[in-house]
């Protein structure tokens, strides 16, 4: 009888001591989980982002300064520079007036628009939109061709808010970041302010693309202060697609 009553009371002991006990079994087995590990934001991959359907940006940038440098590569080469200086010139200019003209005749570009060609290189977008009497052009680049280009980011443009009433890019693809790049626009153009782009939808842009745009839904949707006005096919040196925004008015 002593015996069972010794061992009622020794489990009654050891019931009570595991019950005080669970909270602290509890913390330890939390703390004790192998935690998820965040790699700085220096070394994260920024090349698997996909920003919607139908927009991927491509693999094989580590950093923002690889992407720059990579862009560069291409914008300083010296033997491109020389071909968008000379033959590119006389071959690029008419066609891109002839955009400009069209534009003009649907009255989405005035002779009095102050423009700004994104990503210009040489500026012979610029040039093209001076012959077709749109004078108060100017383009950015990574790298300034004076007096037609000026240095600048298109993810950042060096510009004041509400600045441009017309805007135009065939470069949308090396944007590494498409939703920084849409914001800048959309900050720097006028309210009722048109931008055109031009895009490639039916192929894939070169090796210096950033991203891959497989339709004209995606640019809807990054134009969020913007409302779509046309789509229409073109020929525009690789790239198929035009499409016009207008900035709105905010009420």
């Amino acid at each position: 009888m002593k015996i069972a009553s010794a061992n009622s009371f020794i489990l009654r002991c050891f019931l009570v001591s595991l019950f005080l006990s669970l909270p602290f079994l509890l913390l330890l087995h939390l703390f004790s989980q192998p935690q998820p590990r965040h790699p700085p934001p220096s070394s994260t991959s920024i090349t698997t982002i996909t920003t919607a359907a139908g927009l991927k940006i491509r693999p094989g940038y580590t950093s923002y300064d690889a992407y720059i440098q990579h862009q560069l590569n291409k914008t300083l080469n010296p033997k491109l520079r020389k071909v968008w200086t000379t033959r590119d010139w006389n071959r690029k200019i008419p066609v891109f007036a002839r955009f400009f003209q069209e534009l003009k005749d649907k009255h989405l570009l005035h002779n009095a628009s102050k423009a700004l060609c994104i990503g210009a290189r040489v500026g012979q977008e610029v040039e093209a939109l001076r012959r077709v009497g749109v004078t108060d052009s100017i383009g950015i680049d990574l790298v300034p061709f004076p007096p037609l280009v000026v240095k600048g980011d298109f993810h950042n443009q060096p510009f004041d808010n509400d600045t441009f009433d017309f805007e135009f890019s065939n470069v949308f693809d090396h944007a590494l970041y498409p939703h920084k790049f849409v914001a800048e626009i959309e900050r720097t153009l006028k309210p009722n302010g048109i931008c055109v782009l031009h895009v490639a939808l039916s192929r894939r842009a070169d090796k210096y693309s950033a991203n891959d745009l497989f339709s004209v839904q995606p640019l809807v949707e990054l134009f969020k202060n913007s409302r779509l006005l046309q789509v229409r096919n073109v020929d525009g040196f690789g790239l198929d697609t035009e499409v016009v925004f207008r900035k709105k008015i905010k009420q």
